[in-house]
């Protein structure tokens, strides 16, 4: 069983002495459907919130499918005016790459059953067999490349769903942000894929919590695990946080295990 990570940081709030006393900055919000925390160590005590939340808006307007308007549902509603932006490009290139590596386990084209399921967009259509089989003439990543920024597709109805990969790449995309300001030590959660880096100011390691699968989202939160991340990034997926009941039967969406991280060690 995959586990969902609990956006759950333990921090040591005891400063440590140096040049300067060492503070501890948290924050979050929302972005791409969910809710991101960051929290970092700045002996200037500074808030880059604003920032941050810029960075995520601009990702959402590139790789968001609940964005009418992102360069990712232009690309899904064939727009001939769309054209790929960095983050789109490399969130593409990484997703083709998995794809391949993968044997197409992974898959970026699934859109299509994505929303006919109703993952993406509220409701859900009739599924049967015969449905689920006429939707998978729209699924291949064998069937879509980028040339020069824009999508081609061997089919116009073919629709990209980045959401398995893109929550990873956006924590990398926040932590190259904060290294440029020269913070060092932080832990970044983006729905549940968390990148650490450095130290806590008490000089421990960043841990963070992984919860025990529950029989439904409403049931009280217990942790299963903490595990420690030094310079590294989890990423987990469960089947019991996003989901609908029909007929007495449950149906799950669950994430692949995906976080694009170059730099880990």
């Amino acid at each position: 069983m995959k586990y969902f990570v609990l956006a759950i940081v333990a921090l040591g709030l005891l400063s440590f002495s140096c040049k300067h006393d060492l503070k501890v900055v948290k924050f979050g919000g929302e972005a791409q459907g969910t809710y991101y925390a960051v929290t970092y160590v700045d002996a200037q005590n500074r808030n880059f919130q604003d920032s941050i939340d810029l960075i995520l808006k601009k990702f959402d307007s590139s790789c968001s499918i609940y964005k009418p308007n992102s360069i990712i549902s232009r690309f899904n509603n064939n727009d001939p005016t769309a054209r790929a932006d960095k983050h789109f490009t490399v969130v593409f290139n990484k997703a083709m790459e998995v794809s391949e590596k993968s044997g197409g386990a992974f898959d970026l084209t699934v859109g299509q059953l994505v929303r006919a399921w109703g993952f993406s967009i509220k409701g859900h259509l009739k599924m049967d067999d015969k449905k689920v089989d006429s939707l998978k003439q729209y699924v291949g990543f064998k069937k879509v490349k980028l040339v020069k920024g824009i999508v081609i597709k061997d089919n116009p109805n073919i629709q990209l769903d980045f959401n398995a990969i893109a929550q990873g790449y956006s924590s990398d995309v926040l932590g190259e942000f904060l290294e440029s300001k020269g913070i060092k030590n932080y832990v970044i959660d983006v729905g549940g894929e968390v990148l650490a880096r450095g130290k806590k100011p008490d000089g421990s390691i960043w841990s963070v919590g992984i919860e025990k699968p529950a029989s439904d989202s409403l049931q009280q939160q217990q942790l299963e695990a903490i595990v420690t991340l030094n310079n590294k990034a989890v990423s987990t997926s469960g089947n019991y946080r996003i989901y609908f009941i029909k007929n007495g039967l449950k149906f799950f969406k669950k994430k692949y295990l995906v976080h694009y991280l170059e730099s880990a060690s």
